[in-house]
């Protein structure tokens, strides 16, 4: 509505306007006649709006947007292209002025100098760039490694590992080669290695066609030194012969040896293959060769060769003899594929090569496709065998399992174990793949029907692999989670190609906290995480506490925990020689800690030692019924008969001080309820107060509050919570553990449990853990 002024000679105003209008408006029609006027503006507001805050790319809803519509006009709907061309020519401009380098092109650094200029205090995996893109990275054990997936995928992995299939990209783990004399190596070895059970000599894994999994030791220092966990198998003495009708390197469709530095000829393979693989002609002289998953051998190695050089005769061979020691982490990699779905997903992405004429390995090819698990074969049996380049076959198909009325018999052989990933010329020859992506793209884009796998060449890539069945349980008669799967060996430079095909199949891919979970909900120990008293769980125990510690300080007083109100020691990290009783508690006078009557003071020369092994229950049952004395005597001579088996001197510590510091893995699990968390607090429970807790889990007797708020002495802590958490298997809290063996009076035994930042304690069973 407009109003008119006009101004008249005496000064007063006349609303001429005014004198014309009606007395009402229609507002509706009033609205149809500003109709244009009022969407021109509301229009321009929300584009004025929607340029100032957001891009064309994204106003797409959130199951269209792509990163490759933030720079291609191509990826975005054909009614905003105009709109993002602008927007794209705009941005390209400013970047191209913000970014021009000031020197010349020449100086410019390449893409792959930039990423070897990131890897100078670390080392990446051939799979980073993939998992950097999609997954939580930090640096641990010199690599930049995948700790977990950035989307929730605690449960689906979960689901994955039991019901289909997680892979892993487990090429930071090392590969040590031992090559040397036969009797040589397994005297190394067993200076080394677990004494409990079978060594890596016994005649079940010299043939090379199954692995030991087992511990390693520093040399002759067992049951003190503990390394860690190692997988150990031996080369078969047969090699695969060479076809006759084998072209030249020119024309070659397999891998071409390299003439490099360092490479073994193939010669020397054919003469190894005189010896039978359970009895060779001459243990002295035959020259075996071994893989181990582990990091330095060279003191047990001098050590077993001055020993042997020290008793031979004058003027021998053996004053001579040596052992090389070879580290071939940068040669092979390794993927861990777990679950049931495992075999299927092996059986379409791979594609042996069509001249494997054993028979053995056709049987169990044939067999991987109705294979409902791989826990149905030998354990850490040994499979060897050459693929075609899995590019030529992507995208892959599973194969699926039809139901068969009875399962054949795979049985280990040396023959079955055999491969070519062995030889060191192979490998080199196989370092860069001969084609590229794109050179692959170009031949399938020749094809007639648009799909279909491309035949191969004989200018292709041949990769040797090799299978090796694992598992991770507790044990045949446990009923706790068994999860079975595999582990996949391949030459260095073919992780991407076989990464990818594996990938698109619809595996999961896991990280390092995955691995940690599938250990778990089997009910096994993980290294170093539940591996106290050795140099690797120092140094990540280390990390953790300035880690945790720094963001305590940063948290406000009133919104974190209160560790001297709620009487916490060591909220930190668990302060093994203290609960052991070898060292002395410096914090508020505390008192020291007396493991039973009539110890008394500790010795001084006691160290911690983690008592573990698959004799651990047999003994500790043999020692029950004896005294704290007997007990003592009774473990000394145990283990030195151990030590006598393997050639190796007595142990130098008291018995006193060798019970003094023992510490026994244990499982822990709530009576009631509860959800144990990582370094809670395991108490001693009297026999009065374990009568109550019996009846509170019977239902008889409601006095569980009260109980629970009772605050036990600092000198009745016996062990710490290594590894806590909610089972999903088990559907109930649960815990591995580790305590003094002293308070260990029976397989299982009753304790009380608090969490490090919690005032209330729970009940809790803790059972022997073998593993």
């Amino acid at each position: 509505m407009v109003v008119f002024l006009q101004t008249c000679k005496t000064g007063f105003l006349q609303f001429q306007g005014v004198r014309r209008l009606g007395g009402a408006i229609d507002v509706e029609k009033f609205a149809e006649a500003r109709a244009f006027e009022i969407n021109a503006m509301q229009t321009g507001m929300k584009t004025a709006s929607a340029s100032a805050t957001h891009r064309v790319w994204q106003t797409l809803p959130r199951h269209l947007r792509r990163r490759a519509a933030s720079h291609d006009v191509r990826r975005v709907p054909l009614r905003l292209r105009d709109r993002a061309r602008q927007e794209m020519n705009s941005v390209k401009k400013k970047a191209l002025a913000r970014l021009r380098p000031k020197q010349g092109k020449d100086k410019r650094l390449s893409r792959t100098e930039t990423f070897l200029k990131r890897q100078r205090d670390k080392s990446w995996l051939e799979t980073h760039i993939w998992h950097a893109k999609r997954m939580k990275m930090e640096n641990m054990w010199g690599y930049r490694l995948a700790v977990t997936p950035t989307e929730k995928a605690f449960r689906p992995s979960h689901r994955a590992s039991v019901h289909g299939s997680i892979l892993h990209d487990a090429s930071y783990q090392s590969i040590i080669q031992l090559q040397g004399p036969e009797k040589i190596l397994r005297t190394l070895l067993d200076a080394c290695c677990d004494l409990q059970g079978p060594g890596p000599g016994a005649k079940r894994y010299l043939p090379g066609a199954r692995t030991i999994d087992t511990h390693i030791y520093e040399p002759s220092q067992y049951p003190f030194g503990l390394v860690g966990p190692a997988s150990i198998f031996w080369r078969p003495v047969s090699l695969p012969s060479k076809p006759q009708d084998a072209p030249d390197a020119a024309s070659e469709p397999g891998p071409q040896p390299a003439h490099a530095e360092g490479s073994q000829k193939r010669g020397k393979g054919k003469g190894k293959g005189k010896a039978t693989a359970t009895e060779p002609s001459d243990p002295d002289t035959v020259r075996r060769t071994v893989w181990r998953v582990f990091a330095a051998l060279r003191d047990s190695a001098s050590s077993v060769l001055d020993a042997m050089r020290k008793a031979a005769v004058p003027g021998t061979q053996i004053e001579n003899i040596g052992v090389d020691l070879e580290d071939l982490s940068g040669q092979v990699n390794a993927f861990e594929i777990m679950g049931p779905k495992s075999n299927q997903i092996l059986k379409g992405a791979l594609s042996p090569v069509s001249q494997d004429s054993r028979e053995d390995f056709n049987k169990f090819w044939a067999s991987m496709t109705n294979l409902q698990t791989s826990g149905s074969i030998p354990r850490g049996m040994v499979i060897g065998f050459t693929v075609l380049d899995p590019r030529l076959n992507f995208p892959p198909k599973n194969a699926k399992p039809r139901p068969v009325a009875a399962s054949q018999i795979i049985i280990p052989s040396a023959t079955l174990a055999q491969s070519d990933l062995w030889e060191e010329s192979v490998r080199n020859s196989l370092r860069k793949p001969r084609y590229k992506k794109k050179d692959l793209d170009e031949r399938r884009s020749k094809n007639l029907i648009p799909g279909t796998p491309l035949n191969p060449l004989r200018q292709d890539d041949r990769v040797p692999l090799m299978l090796i069945q694992r598992s991770i349980e507790r044990g045949a008669s446990s009923n706790d989670l068994a999860l079975h799967g595999w582990t996949l060996l391949l030459p260095a430079g073919w992780s991407m190609p076989f990464f990818s095909s594996l990938t698109f199949t619809g595996t999961r891919v896991a990280g390092q906290r995955e691995r940690q979970t599938q250990a778990f909900e089997a009910g096994t120990a993980y290294f170093p995480r539940d591996f106290p008293c050795c140099a690797t769980y120092a140094a990540q125990v280390a990390a953790r506490e300035a880690e945790e510690k720094a963001r305590w300080e940063r948290t406000p007083p009133a919104k974190r925990a209160n560790y001297e109100k709620l009487g916490t020691r060591s909220p930190w990290r668990a302060d093994w020689g203290v609960v052991l009783g070898v060292e002395k508690e410096t914090d508020l006078s505390l008192i020291p800690t007396q493991r039973e009557v009539g110890d008394g003071q500790a010795p001084e020369s006691a160290q911690p030692w983690l008592f573990r092994g698959s004799a651990v229950a047999t003994l500790i049952e043999h020692l029950l019924p004896m005294g704290v004395a007997g007990r003592s005597v009774a473990l000394f001579e145990a283990l030195n008969d151990l030590r006598c088996k393997r050639a190796l001197g007595p142990l130098e510590p008291t018995p006193a001080a060798l019970m003094q510091g023992a510490l026994v893995r244990v499982r822990v699990t709530p009576c009631t309820r509860g959800r144990p968390q990582d370094l809670a607090l395991i108490y001693a429970v009297e026999d009065a107060e374990a009568q109550l807790w019996r009846q509170i889990r019977r239902g008889a007797s409601e006095k569980e509050p009260e109980l629970g708020d009772v605050k036990p002495p600092q000198e009745s802590i016996i062990g710490y919570v290594t590894t806590g958490n909610f089972s999903l298997s088990h559907g109930e809290g649960f815990a591995i553990g580790a305590l003094i063996r002293l308070r260990l009076a029976s397989r299982e035994l009753l304790v009380k449990i608090r969490d490090r930042d919690g005032h209330k304690c729970r009940a809790a069973y803790v059972e022997l853990l073998e593993v």
